[in-house]
């Protein structure tokens, strides 16, 4: 009996290349031989990706599209303010992450030159910082039109540097559960907010024993 073919979707695909990737400690070749291995064709590829490196960045935009529907899901969600969004997503992501770890850590770390792996962030960059724009609210703005524009860029982009040091954090957490990475999300989130406002010393001066304590550990 002939064995029934797996129809081929975007997340089959995506699916695939995330499980080869674990099984070999590698990513594949080519294209042809990714898709041999997994029974299907060139064409059924190109119909969904224009090459390997294409499927890399769309994992960690299918993490984000992921993170948003499930926060979404939230009822109460509509009613938080923008700190309580940011927060939300990014308890929920790094959740995800954390569902994923074996690969974000292979894939994120594959390379020498850090550059080269952040590559596979740059879709996801783009999805972030539309996030971003979306969840900022008149509160956080200068309400002057003239530097409106400019002022919601340096936002999308602080919060998008916010983003890979959380990130950086997360992949060097050996904590349970990760729960460091938990207060790290907390106290930058609360120090970033609270920088647009006239007193953030003691938020700072918090953070700031929180990171140091957490290098020296690092280094005994």
């Amino acid at each position: 009996m002939a064995t029934k073919k797996i129809k081929i979707t975007k997340e089959t695909i995506v699916s695939m290349y995330m499980e080869f990737t674990l099984e070999n400690n590698e990513k594949p070749k080519s294209v042809y031989q990714f898709a041999k291995l997994n029974g299907f064709t060139e064409t059924e590829f190109y119909n969904f990706f224009g090459n390997l490196e294409s499927i890399e960045k769309e994992i960690y935009t299918l993490f984000l599209e992921k993170t948003i529907e499930l926060i979404n899901k939230d009822s109460h969600y509509e009613s938080y303010d923008m700190k309580s969004k940011l927060l939300s997503f990014y308890f929920t992501f790094f959740e995800l992450l954390a569902a994923n770890r074996s690969y974000v850590t292979l894939s994120l770390k594959e390379d020498k030159n850090q550059l080269k792996n952040l590559m596979q962030l740059s879709s996801l960059r783009q999805h972030f910082k539309k996030f971003i724009e979306e969840i900022t609210t008149d509160e956080v703005r200068i309400q002057q039109e003239k530097i409106q524009k400019y002022q919601d860029k340096a936002i999308q982009e602080t919060a998008w540097v916010q983003f890979l040091f959380t990130l950086k954090f997360w992949l060097e957490d050996g904590s349970p559960n990760f729960e460091k990475t938990d207060i790290f999300i907390e106290k930058s989130v609360k120090l970033s907010f609270e920088l647009m406002n006239t007193a953030p010393i003691n938020s700072l001066i918090d953070f700031g024993k929180f990171i140091f304590k957490e290098k020296m550990q690092t280094n005994s």
